[in-house]
């Protein structure tokens, strides 16, 4: 069975990259560009992975985070929050929320797959 990644992101053409980039991996994708319908998703769809953008329509990434993060049901999955908000401050926030890992928009396939293979990496 393929691993699940969720991709959160509002932004057509960087949900277009992380799709190409992720479905070359062989990865199977659920995508999402409103912040409205992400817990469905989550919910419906069970990823291994979510990959969070915070800028979002109508919820923040931030809250998501800790909705997903708070919860029991799916307090387990590890979140990849993707953002252009790149100040240090701001990757505290977002790491304090419950994301496992944090990466500053705009970024490199390496960097993506790089990450992404780190987080769904059986603990050792």
């Amino acid at each position: 069975m393929a691993t699940k990644v969720l991709i959160v992101e509002d932004d057509l053409l960087n949900r277009m990259f992380y799709e190409a980039v992720l479905q070359q991996r062989g990865y199977e994708l659920m995508l999402v560009d409103d912040g409205a319908r992400v817990l469905e998703a989550v919910e419906s769809f069970a990823p291994d992975l979510i990959t969070m953008d915070i800028h979002l329509p109508n919820v923040s990434g931030r809250k998501l985070i800790r909705q997903i993060a708070g919860n029991p049901a799916t307090a387990n999955i590890p979140i990849l929050a993707i953002t252009a908000f790149a100040g240090r401050r701001d990757e505290a926030e977002i790491r304090k929320a419950g994301a496992r890992s944090y990466l500053a928009k705009p970024l490199s396939i390496d960097t993506l797959t790089r990450e992404i293979d780190a987080l769904l990496a059986p603990a050792a």
